[in-house]
């Protein structure tokens, strides 16, 4: 069994839904183990299509479809920030982590759905498992939600489910159906809340910074959807497609984004986010060091682009040379949590913001810089990267900036640890040596924190700080997902208990 990855994913992720609601057990916590049971039995019907290549939409090869994993991210993130609202006596926050833990439910009961219906012949008994867990997740539902929260929930569910048929058309072979639940699932939901704050726009209150996220997502989304259509009779490697392209860009940023967020915030955006920069010198200094940074990063790729063009017999970034980048993501976090998260919120906003335009032009190959973009790239990519786009350093990105975008607390991070390694887990190629670097880098990491910065209360005693990384870091060992996104949000779910 040990040598199966997915059985052991599996039985890691069961482990953690189990040590959540040992700490936070209320109504729907029964749901949550019945949604982990069905998508257990939903994951073998999903690896079959995959295999088979029976699946309607083309999903990344050389990956399991992830149900499991994906399933339970937004339930328990939703019940670790219920739990924490509840300590706080913010009621309408409490509520709203409700509606989160049934949104993520309902939208994996829903892919569930999906695999049932087109696998032949159809299996009884996963029929039988996804109909009871259903029945559980909809009877509780009626009881803990108001009726226009259920509403909310559904109109999330219809957006997802565009959404993914969208995407999923658009992009083949970026996502696993896992990948897809969590990503589309995540978009979906910031649509939805987007659109209810913009149309009470009397009711919109709290901090500006929160504002910046969903506009920026929801404006690439449109920016991507609209070129790739158009791009569909049209060639976009072109000079006049080019400039059309940056025109189009600039009228959307200037002519929607801007005043949009305007509304939101009830500032002209600019003049805002230059005040904000510019509050303290000790922001100033942080943005210098952040360029600089930066610059360290662009020298990397140019330094390995280089010793290819050289005649190096090294075509492809080794795993140590792509730990670069994830040391230098940490350089860049480490002193923004611990002097000002705040300025640390928006320049993440800002470099998704700047990572998916450039992700455009690469893919489109947009003058002047797209094809420049595909040669200097093309270095770093690995079998995760198999569909148009290139999307592990903005899963990285995402990785890091997600804890802080959800809720102020520390991060970890894996480092390194493939090169040294000679012990494998089974049925793996991570290293027991990799996974134990990983262990004891997070918890030197953790304790830093805790010595430097009072203001992190993690509400937890130590074993459980070095219990809840031991089984992310298994979960890393054993996943083919993304870990770059999935295994930051699993350990902020267990901290916030």
């Amino acid at each position: 069994m040990l040598s199966n990855p997915v059985i052991v994913e599996s039985l890691v992720v069961f482990t953690i839904v189990l040590c959540v609601h040992f700490v936070v057990w209320n109504q729907l916590s029964w749901c949550s183990i019945a949604l982990a049971i069905q998508a257990f039995y939903v994951q073998h019907k999903w690896d079959r299509l995959l295999r088979s290549s029976g699946a309607v939409f083309q999903f990344r090869p050389t990956a399991n479809s992830g149900i499991v994993p994906a399933s339970m991210v937004m339930p328990l993130l939703g019940l670790a920030l219920r739990e924490r609202c509840e300590a706080s006596g913010n009621v309408y926050f409490e509520r709203f982590c409700m509606v989160i833990t049934v949104t993520g439910m309902i939208l994996a009961l829903f892919l569930s759905l999906i695999a049932l219906g087109i696998t032949r012949p159809v299996p009884t008994n996963t029929c039988v498992v996804a109909g009871l867990a259903s029945s559980v997740v909809m009877y509780t539902t009626k009881q803990v939600l108001t009726v226009s929260e259920v509403i909310e929930v559904l109109e999330v569910l219809l957006i997802f489910v565009y959404l993914s048929l969208i995407v999923l058309y658009l992009l083949p072979r970026c996502f696993t159906p896992g990948e897809a639940l969590l990503i589309v699932g995540g978009i979906s939901f910031i649509i939805n809340q987007l659109i209810k704050r913009s149309l009470n726009l009397a009711e919109v209150k709290g901090d500006p910074v929160n504002y910046f996220l969903p506009v920026v997502v929801v404006g690439s989304l449109l920016l991507g959807i609209f070129f790739t259509l158009l791009f569909c009779f049209m060639e976009s490697e072109t000079w006049v497609s080019s400039l059309f392209f940056h025109m189009m860009t600039a009228v959307l940023a200037l002519g929607i984004i801007m005043p949009w967020l305007s509304l939101l915030i009830r500032r002209h955006p600019l003049t805002w986010l230059l005040d904000f920069v510019t509050l303290n010198q000790k922001r100033l200094y942080l943005l210098a060091y952040w360029i600089l940074l930066a610059s360290l990063a662009s020298a990397v790729v140019l330094h390995q682009n280089y010793r290819r063009a050289s005649g190096s017999k090294k075509h492809q970034a080794s795993t140590v040379v792509r730990k670069y980048f994830h040391l230098i993501v940490v350089a860049t976090f480490v002193p923004g949590l611990v002097f000002d998260r705040q300025l640390l919120h928006v320049a993440s906003v800002a470099c998704l913001a700047a990572f998916l335009l450039l992700e455009y032009v690469r893919y489109f190959r947009i003058r002047p810089l797209g094809q420049l973009l595909r040669q200097l790239l093309t270095l770093f990519l690995d079998e995760r990267d198999s569909g148009p786009l290139i999307l592990t350093h903005i899963y990285l990105l995402l990785g890091m900036s997600l804890p802080i975008w959800l809720f102020p607390g520390p991060c970890a991070a894996k480092v390194f640890g493939s090169s040294m390694g000679e012990i494998r887990w089974p049925g793996t190629k991570k290293t027991m040596e990799g996974t134990a670097t990983s262990i004891f880098a997070q918890i030197i990491a953790v304790a830093i924190f805790l010595i430097f910065d009072g203001a992190i209360n993690l509400n937890a005693s130590y074993a459980w700080i070095v219990g809840s990384i031991a089984l992310v870091s298994l979960l890393e060992a054993y996943t083919t997902q993304i870990d770059n996104l999935l295994l930051p949000l699993y350990l902020f779910i267990l901290f916030m208990l």
